[in-house]
């Protein structure tokens, strides 16, 4: 090729790329932000402890509070996170929400508490006074067996008056199980706003699908993209191809309105640098489009969580 040639053939290509942007190139030029739906906070120095993570967690017992996440993310657009819970101690959604008034890279918390104790209805009052409050979450987490707690009076009760309220309740840890239940939950209580996390981390089989299908048609229920990374025969792949047949089933599912994006991090650091899970996701979502990518990092978020806007580089719908 000589001088003239290579000159008119760089010359098309930067026109054409120019008419006809690629995803990765419109993402570069405007960088989407970025609201991390799923993080977790925590001090490992606390005078009480901490009920998680252990110990002997090497990789994950280490602080995690909101200076060691900007830190984390830095250079990857990421302007907002979700703490979600990660401690069954009723004054630990008190100590979230005093820790995250602090940094207004936080835009809210999904606190613990137990829709069929008691004093639900107080605790329930008392902390969505702070407008960073945003809802519970329940599922498979400290030894609570939610199959049988969501089927009763004083649960539906709980999600009822969870849902009256206007706040979000995050599942956790799915099993064909759990999908089942939730179902049945929201069929019962139709105003429930869901967030389904982990579900990358699920094998579908086809009782599992007939049920995300079901709950994908009705309204606010929600897909969190988290805990993509996994270990297969002993190695973490960190290829998206990799991972793009299971993130097909679920887009599939959900489609583009029903899917966020969260981390997990610092439990995600068991499979990965935070960059590197980012990375899948932001290859697979960029390539739908810059209007799909922008839906899950940010838009579809706003609708699930109803998250506070606290700082100028965070998107407002």
């Amino acid at each position: 090729m000589n001088r003239r040639t290579f000159i008119n053939a760089a010359t098309t290509t930067a026109a054409a790329t120019l008419m006809h942007p690629t995803a990765e190139a419109l993402a570069e030029a405007a960088p989407i932000p970025i609201i991390d739906t799923h993080i977790h906070l925590f001090d490992i120095n606390r005078p009480q402890g901490i009920p998680w993570p252990p110990k002997e967690e090497e990789v994950l017992y280490k602080t995690a509070l909101p200076p060691r996440f900007r830190e984390v993310t830095q250079g990857l657009n990421v302007v907002g996170a979700i703490e979600l819970e990660c401690s069954p101690w009723l004054e630990d959604n008190q100590w979230v929400l005093d820790v995250m008034a602090k940094d207004d890279i936080m835009v809210g918390t999904i606190g613990d508490l137990e829709p069929d104790h008691a004093d639900f209805p107080k605790h329930l009052e008392r902390f969505r006074k702070n407008p960073l409050f945003l809802g519970i979450r329940y599922g498979n987490i400290w030894d609570r067996d939610f199959h049988q707690k969501s089927q009763n009076a004083k649960f539906i009760d709980g999600a009822t008056r969870l849902a009256d309220a206007n706040m979000t309740l995050d599942s956790a840890n799915p099993t064909q199980e759990l999908i089942a239940d939730l179902l049945r939950l929201k069929d019962r209580v139709p105003n429930l706003r869901m967030v389904l996390d982990h579900l990358p981390r699920l094998d579908l089989n086809s009782a599992i699908e007939k049920d995300l299908r079901a709950l994908s048609k009705r309204p606010g229920v929600y897909l969190k993209v988290s805990g993509v990374l996994r270990t297969v025969n002993g190695e973490i792949p960190k290829d998206t191809k990799f991972y793009k047949p299971r993130l097909d089933e679920l887009f599939d599912i959900f489609g583009e309105d029903r899917v966020v994006y969260g981390s997990d991090w610092p439990h995600s650091d068991r499979w990965g640098h935070y960059r590197e899970a980012l990375t899948v996701v932001r290859e697979y979502f960029n390539a739908k489009g810059p209007a799909i990518a922008e839906k899950f990092f940010w838009r579809n978020s706003v609708k699930a969580y109803r998250w506070i806007h606290r700082s100028s580089n965070q998107p407002k719908s």
